[in-house]
């Protein structure tokens, strides 16, 4: 269980949404939420997954609602927010984590692949949060999240897709931070270190090739240490203004 789950309900009467929520730091994040006292939006592409982690979620005695979406659409990023707000009546948190990625070279790499990089990790989260921003605006905040990776700050060889995208996501939180300050929307971008999830696009072997600075499989994190933190930034004070964390493994190489 998330430590947020055992403390105060600070996030009671606040509602959430989450992509890439049917498995690692997104659905770690969701059970956080709720169990902060949250209702929770659960976004990700399996359905059948998806509401696997709704029913770990809903445990908690909160709203849940699984929403099966590919992101990389216009209209179901759109939708997603749309119902949330519906179920919920409100959205106070977004975050987003789905991610994917397209390994190889850049001679190897495919414009489908960087496309499809490209639109999951960085086009998702504008579209989102371009869909969230004016609900938040008129209940006078709200706090999105938007994660990114070690691999925001610095480009390895063999994953310039990944990378880039990562990298645009900073500029872009950077800017929605901007223009939501006076509408008390807040925005963040974290550089989680490895973490045990199973999302890794390559073998250990090959994944410490290709990215050196990262920590050996025997040093990663769980999401649920991440997940807490985000669950704690959404429920601190909104005069509390944080752009950017970096939450890694102290034995990490960092930029």
């Amino acid at each position: 269980m998330s430590e947020a789950g055992n403390g105060e309900r600070a996030l009671q009467g606040k509602a959430a949404l989450i992509t890439g929520a049917s498995s690692g730091l997104g659905r770690a994040t969701a059970i956080a939420l709720a169990g902060a006292g949250a209702d929770v939006g659960l976004v990700a592409r399996s359905a059948q997954e998806l509401e696997g982690a709704r029913e770990e979620a809903a445990k908690f005695g909160t709203r849940t609602l699984a929403l099966p979406a590919d992101l990389a659409g216009e209209d179901d990023a759109a939708r997603a927010v749309g119902q949330t707000v519906e179920a919920f009546g409100r959205i106070d948190v977004l975050v987003n984590a789905a991610g994917t990625d397209a390994p190889g070279t850049v001679e190897e790499l495919s414009v489908e692949g960087w496309d499809r990089t490209l639109s999951v990790n960085l086009r998702a989260p504008f579209l989102l949060s371009k869909a969230a921003f004016p609900h938040m605006r008129e209940a006078g905040g709200g706090t999105i999240v938007n994660i990114s990776s070690v691999a925001g700050k610095k480009g390895w060889a063999n994953a310039s897709a990944y990378c880039a995208s990562k990298f645009g996501l900073t500029g872009f939180t950077e800017a929605l931070a901007d223009e939501g300050r006076e509408y008390g929307i807040r925005a963040i971008v974290l550089y989680p270190g490895a973490m045990a999830t199973n999302w890794g696009a390559f073998d250990p072997e090959e994944r410490q090739h290709s990215k050196p600075n990262e920590a050996p499989p025997t040093r990663v994190l769980p999401p649920e240490r991440v997940a807490d933190f985000i669950a704690w930034f959404a429920a601190s004070p909104p005069e509390l203004v944080l752009t950017e964390a970096i939450i890694a493994p102290i034995e990490e190489g960092l930029p």
